[in-house]
């Protein structure tokens, strides 16, 4: 059954675009927004993100690609 408009608590999770070393990219790949923050502020992702590729790439039976880069979906390019 669909939740309502609005029930879905906000800022639950953050998105990340995944650039690969061949070039590919992933677009809006959700990190929990608790793992973020403190000192370390986007590192987490990086590794929730390379566990998600294994667990994906397990499951499909290719290997995970290496990230080159990984930035806040919508954060402009340094």
């Amino acid at each position: 059954m669909a939740k309502k408009p609005g029930t879905r608590p906000k800022n639950e999770f953050v998105f990340f675009d995944v650039i690969y070393e061949d070039g590919s990219q992933r677009s809006n790949r959700r990190v929990p927004a608790e793992l973020l923050g403190g000192p370390a502020k986007d590192e987490p992702a990086r590794g929730f993100i390379i566990e998600q590729d294994r667990e994906i790439a397990e499951k499909s039976g290719r290997l995970p690609l290496p990230i080159k880069s990984i930035r806040r979906a919508g954060a402009r390019k340094k």
